[in-house]
């Protein structure tokens, strides 16, 4: 692939594109930030046809419960929503948006543990999923979308490979030493979350079209594709 004028970024990275560098001079300059750079090499990798295999636990449960997530926000809201099926695109980014309904995009997140969900109550919008949601609000045309943090149960396989990473990182004979059942017994405690109430394990952010950030993404894009142009012809120069 010689071309590189139509290399879409994905919405979900488009916080990389607007990080600034630390420099004030390569600021001014308009030069892409190291976090930018090191995110491009990673897309310049992908259209060769590798990606990076980094699946974390977290990530995991993102995947595997995300039906709950939905389900749970459908319950509390009294609304029934459904998993958007459709990626977008346009000149510039694609994304995939999780729920698309005729006022708003919703984007659900699955926290790991109650330890990682509390603080979301008094935290402000991630800058990465604000960035992200800029870029599907500008792909469906809509002007509002919310972040919501959803406490749903962890599904059994990943509670059972957490367990059995417990059971090796602990000086037991067997998984039936009672040390080890009683830890267990707490991770599992720790996983699942029914005790508490369906309202109680929503947490909703509001984030709202910002146009100037929008009218932005274009040029920011098209530095990007400079950039990975820039390393295929120092790549083939070497």
């Amino acid at each position: 692939m010689e071309d590189f004028s139509e290399v879409l970024i994905r919405c979900s990275s488009l916080s990389c594109l607007f990080t600034e560098p630390k420099e004030k001079s390569k600021k001014d300059a308009g030069e892409l930030s190291q976090t930018a750079k090191t995110h491009l090499y990673e897309v310049y990798a992908n259209l060769w046809g590798y990606e990076k295999d980094l699946v974390t636990k977290q990530m995991r449960k993102g995947t595997e419960a995300e039906h709950l997530g939905i389900n749970l926000l459908s319950m509390v809201e009294g609304e029934l929503y459904e998993k958007n099926d459709l990626r977008m695109q346009n000149d510039y980014i694609t994304g995939h948006a999780d729920i698309v309904t005729e006022d708003e995009i919703i984007d659900i997140k699955l926290s790991w543990d109650v330890f990682s969900f509390l603080p979301k109550l008094n935290e402000e919008v991630d800058k990465c999923y604000f960035y992200q949601l800029q870029g599907y609000m500008w792909l469906w045309g809509k002007e509002n979308a919310r972040i919501c943090y959803c406490l749903v149960n962890t599904p059994d396989n990943i509670i059972q490979g957490e367990k059995y990473r417990l059971l090796r990182s602990m000086d037991v004979v067997s998984e039936e030493s009672p040390e080890f059942l009683k830890a267990a017994q707490r991770l599992e405690n720790n996983m699942r979350f029914d005790k508490i109430p369906m309202e109680q394990r929503v947490i909703s952010q509001k984030v709202y079209r910002d146009e100037e950030i929008i009218k932005k993404i274009p040029e920011k894009v098209e530095r990007a594709r400079e950039f990975i142009s820039n390393i295929y012809k120092t790549h083939f120069a070497a």
